[in-house]
């Protein structure tokens, strides 16, 4: 997979479909959308019509003159952006039906249960590749899937972690001597740590880009990968006893230890009289006087990430340079308080004035920089 350069970003797509310029192009655009939105929902007619509408969108592009002379990574980036805004103005429609919903929470439920007691040796992980540390940012990389929305940054995901494991087995061939890792000690990693990961909504996740990721996109490296955690899903699903290294029997009791432990888990104890009666009057009133001046005077402390736009941007810069102001006027008003000679606020300032260590790297892995979630703005706005 390519990772187009920082020149070549979503927002630039956007800026193009604000030039007058690009008003055809709109017009198709949001033709398609509506289009798509009144039709019936079939998973496999929309993802024929958004491969079409993209390959169609993408020879509009390249003999469009506002890419006129664009070179491949240009063009390639528009299409990109193109995906990116479609999708994501079309996500709660695409993603996730109640079908796949229900196959989320059976697998979900029941790596729960093999959360409590699977161990590497039971999936035949040779010693020398038992590394929690690169396990734990492979697993890491596998959650953010779900906190995305666009099939392209949801596939990046799913490369981050595999190149995470990829580069475990690298490095553990190239310090022993031995040959390199294949796919029989790859595909047990990821196994792995898809259970130890439990990623939300992987069965939604993995239909969705495999439905609405460019197809032209889906090969070579991102295809050899997600082909891999799309079989690690299924050995997950049709996981028993003889796919591991453990007898029935004990397979068998750990699956209900693990059942019993869940329940005890969701029994809560009995609540306090206190806590059933609630917050005072006077509380609530406090309570509610709070949050009327924080939606007030900070609009966004509510709003959720994909609800941004890009108009948003200037407003968050201003709000942030009246929140610091705030704070220094109240900091250099608590240091002239005879309260600023204890020790406490003393311990304060002397951590203002030290010097911030270096991060240090970790695990010898450049990943890719992880794409920032933006919800896509209304092309349109400013026309």
């Amino acid at each position: 997979m390519e990772v187009s350069s920082n020149s070549l970003t979503f927002y630039d797509f956007l800026d193009r479909m604000r030039h007058p310029a690009s008003l055809d192009l709109v017009r198709s655009i949001k033709s398609f959308i509506v289009s798509f939105s009144f039709c019936t929902a079939n998973s496999e007619s929309d993802s024929k019509k958004l491969q079409d509408f993209l390959l169609t969108m993408e020879s509009s592009i390249r003999d469009h003159p506002l890419w006129a002379g664009a070179t491949e990574e240009e063009i390639d980036c528009a299409v990109e952006g193109l995906e990116k805004y479609v999708m994501t103005k079309l996500f709660t429609r695409t993603f996730a039906s109640s079908e796949d919903t229900k196959v989320d929470q059976e697998i979900s439920e029941k790596i729960c249960l093999l959360q409590h007691f699977i161990k590497p040796e039971h999936l035949d992980i040779p010693g020398p590749y038992h590394n929690e540390t690169s396990w734990l940012f492979a697993q890491k990389e596998l959650q953010k899937m779900n906190a995305f929305k666009a099939p392209r940054e949801k596939l990046l995901c799913i490369l981050n972690c595999c190149r995470v494991i990829n580069n475990l087995l690298l490095n553990v061939a190239m310090s022993s001597d031995n040959v390199p890792a294949g796919a029989d000690d790859f595909l047990p990693i990821l196994i792995y740590v898809t259970i130890k990961a439990n990623p939300p909504q992987l069965h939604s996740n993995l239909k969705f880009i495999q439905l609405y990721r460019r197809q032209s996109k889906l090969i070579s490296e991102a295809a050899y990968y997600f082909t891999n955690l799309m079989s690690a899903k299924s050995f997950i699903i049709d996981l028993d006893a003889k796919s591991l290294s453990i007898n029935e029997s004990e397979f068998q009791e750990k699956m209900i230890q693990a059942r019993l432990d869940k329940q005890e888990k969701c029994i809560e104890p009995c609540p306090k009289l206190e806590d059933m009666a609630g917050p005072g009057p006077s509380t609530r009133r406090h309570e509610m006087e709070i949050n009327m001046v924080v939606e007030e005077d900070y609009p966004f402390m509510r709003a959720d990430p994909g609800e941004l736009t890009v108009a948003d941007v200037e407003k968050l810069l201003n709000l942030y340079k009246e929140v610091v102001t705030k704070y220094s006027r109240l900091r250099r008003a608590v240091k002239s308080l005879p309260l600023a000679k204890e020790p406490a606020l003393h311990f304060l300032e002397a951590q203002d004035t030290l010097p911030r260590q270096p991060r240090q790297q970790e695990a010898q892995l450049i990943l890719p920089q992880q794409p920032k979630q933006q919800d896509a703005s209304d092309i349109t706005e400013a026309k």
